[in-house]
């Protein structure tokens, strides 16, 4: 029988070296404090606490982005055979974006670096994913510096979508938007869960969009998990 289980976190701990002691020591500060959560598969995982609680550090170690102690398995793999499996959604979207690029090369570029398809249809691919996010298929002709900001989030959401992963980590994906536009991501990551069957780790300090979008949260503080039961 199938894992009801996608995401499994286990005993994760991550140091960061920081300063130079006297004597040419340096000072290990620890980020994370042995984290264990799971995401079920056909949820909405929200990750909520304040700035500087571990939040980002620890979606870097499931992107495997940074070294951790413990054990991170996704769909019963682990290491670089999982990495394929997951996607990023950042905070800054026009940081994200190439603005020497327009949007269309930008939402096919994961097909040509995998060698997917060929032109014709990665064209055909761009648009229908262009579609699914809420964007015509000719926002392909723009610039990025043409786009609002929620609009470079829907590339961004549309671009990391390319490759079909299991699951999408939407790393404060709001947080630069305005409220209209932040509503509106929200709701789309919503439609993108229900329609499409996407999985989504959610990491906000948004108290208020964690428990509106997600299906169970965690609370982090201080590299610890207090909290990881809890539902809306």
């Amino acid at each position: 029988m199938e894992s009801a289980v996608l995401l499994s976190i286990q005993n994760v701990s991550n140091y960061y070296i920081s300063g130079q002691m006297p004597f040419g020591k340096k000072e290990s500060k620890k980020v994370l404090n042995n984290i264990n959560l799971q995401l079920n598969k056909g949820e909405i995982f929200g990750l909520a606490g304040k700035s500087g609680c571990g939040k980002t550090t620890l979606a870097r170690c499931i992107l495997g982005l940074i070294e951790y102690e413990g054990k991170i398995i996704i769909c019963g793999q682990k290491g670089e055979k999982a990495a394929h499996r997951i996607q990023m959604v950042f905070q800054e979207p026009g940081a994200s974006l190439n603005p020497c690029k327009k949007t269309g090369w930008l939402v096919e570029e994961p097909l040509v670096i995998h060698k997917t398809g060929t032109k014709l249809e990665r064209m055909r691919q761009t648009d229908e994913m262009l579609l699914r996010v809420g964007l015509d298929p000719s926002y392909k002709s723009r610039s990025v510096h043409e786009l609002s900001g929620g609009q470079k989030q829907r590339v961004c959401i549309a671009r990391a979508l390319m490759m079909k992963p299991r699951l999408l980590i939407a790393d404060e994906a709001i947080s630069s938007l305005d409220v209209s536009a932040g509503a509106q991501i929200l709701n789309l990551f919503h439609e993108l869960h229900e329609n499409h069957g996407l999985d989504i780790l959610f990491i906000s300090h948004n108290k208020n969009a964690v428990e509106y979008l997600c299906d169970r949260i965690a609370v982090m503080r201080d590299g610890r998990i207090e909290d990881d039961n809890k539902t809306p």
